[in-house]
C-alpha cells in the first residue's frame, strides 16, 4: 500500500484548519501531519513531524508564512510549501514562488484543486492555474525612468558567459511565458511533447536554474533572453 502524502496545516484560524482536516481526510493517499497556528509553530513541526507537504497561509501573527517559507528554504528543508491565502495579489505569489513554493492556492478553491496541487507538491512539481501562471510572469510595475534605462546594460553584461538559446528554445521559452503546457507547445511547432521536455531541460541548464518553469523565467526575464509583460 502506498504511503499517505504527509501535510501539516500551517493557518491562525481554527475552522480553517479544520475545514481543510475535513477536505483532506476524505482521500486515502493524503494524511494530515500536524497543525500550526502561526509561521514559527510551522517551522518547528516540520522538524518534529517531517511532512511532504505544507499547506500555508501568508498572513498569520508574529511570523508570518512568508518568513516561514523563507526560513525552512534557508535550512533546506524537505518540505514542499503550498501557499494558501485568502489574498489574491501577485506580489504576493510572486515573493513566495521566489521563495520556493510550489503551489498558490486561494481559500475559496475546489476540493479537486486543492487535492491535485498537494499531489503535485508532493512530486516535486509545480502546479499554477493558466491565469496565474500569466499573472506572476508579468512584470510587476513600472519601474523608475533611470532603472529602465540601464536595464538592457545590465542584462547583457548579466548574460555574458552564459551560451546562448537556440531559436527553437527561444520559442520553448517564450511559450511557457505565455502560459502553455507542453503539449500546447508541441502541437503549436509541430514537435512532440518529449523533444520540448528535452528543450527545457536544456534551457535549464543554460540558464542555470534547476527548479523548474518559475524559476526559468524569472532568470530568463532578469537575464534579458525574455521581453515585456
Amino acid at each position: 500500500m502506498t504511503t499517505p502524502i504527509r501535510v501539516l496545516i500551517a493557518d491562525d484560524h481554527s475552522i480553517v484548519r479544520d475545514g481543510l482536516k475535513l477536505i483532506l481526510e476524505t482521500v486515502d493517499d493524503i494524511a494530515v501531519a500536524g497543525e500550526a497556528a502561526d509561521g514559527a509553530e510551522a517551522v518547528r513541526l516540520v522538524d518534529e513531524v517531517s511532512p511532504d507537504v505544507v499547506l500555508m497561509d501568508l498572513r498569520m501573527p508574529g511570523m508570518d508564512g512568508l518568513t516561514a517559507l523563507e526560513q525552512l528554504r534557508d535550512r533546506g528543508a524537505s518540505a514542499a510549501v503550498v501557499i494558501l491565502t485568502t489574498y489574491n495579489e501577485d506580489d504576493l505569489m510572486r515573493r513566495g514562488l521566489r521563495a520556493g513554493a510550489r503551489g498558490y492556492l486561494l481559500k475559496d478553491t475546489d476540493r479537486q484543486t486543492l487535492l491535485n496541487t498537494i499531489r503535485a507538491a508532493a512530486r516535486g512539481e509545480t502546479l499554477l492555474k493558466p491565469e496565474v501562471l500569466a499573472r506572476l510572469l508579468a512584470e510587476p510595475g513600472p519601474s523608475p525612468a533611470p532603472a529602465r534605462a540601464e536595464a538592457g546594460p545590465r542584462s547583457q553584461s548579466a548574460r555574458e558567459g552564459l551560451p546562448e538559446l537556440s531559436d527553437r528554445e527561444q520559442e520553448v521559452l517564450e511559450g511557457i511565458a505565455r502560459g502553455e503546457r507542453s503539449k500546447e507547445i508541441a502541437a503549436r511547432l509541430g514537435i512532440t511533447e518529449r523533444t520540448v521536455k528535452a528543450h527545457l531541460a536544456s534551457i535549464y541548464n543554460k540558464l542555470g536554474v534547476s527548479g523548474g518553469r518559475i524559476e526559468a523565467l524569472n532568470r530568463a526575464r532578469e537575464l534579458g533572453y525574455l521581453k515585456g509583460p
